[in-house]
């Protein structure tokens, strides 16, 4: 049984299998972690926020609503760029 050869990737390393999926979902997993990540921030500022300053509810929802934001925008931009590189 030959021994399978392994693949070079453009920089010129040599990947195994998994690590070459990996390096494929990877601008994926960074869309998606740009969009929770944004949400979560403005959920725990606003959370904390409201709980220090006294201001219950109004720092959290507004907080949240930017975060959300902010996080939808990141999510976005990052699709958008891979369907730049894509063309």
């Amino acid at each position: 049984m030959a021994e399978q050869e392994p693949r070079k990737d453009p920089d010129g390393s040599e990947l195994g299998e998994t690590a070459r999926q990996m390096r494929a979902a990877e601008p994926y997993i960074a869309a998606v972690w740009k969009l929770v990540g944004g949400a979560v921030v403005g959920v725990l500022g606003g959370y904390f926020l409201d709980r220090k300053l006294g201001t219950s509810p109004w720092l959290l929802l507004g907080l949240s609503l930017v975060g959300i934001s902010v996080g939808f925008y990141g999510f976005l931009h990052e699709m958008a760029r891979l369907g730049k590189r894509k063309r």
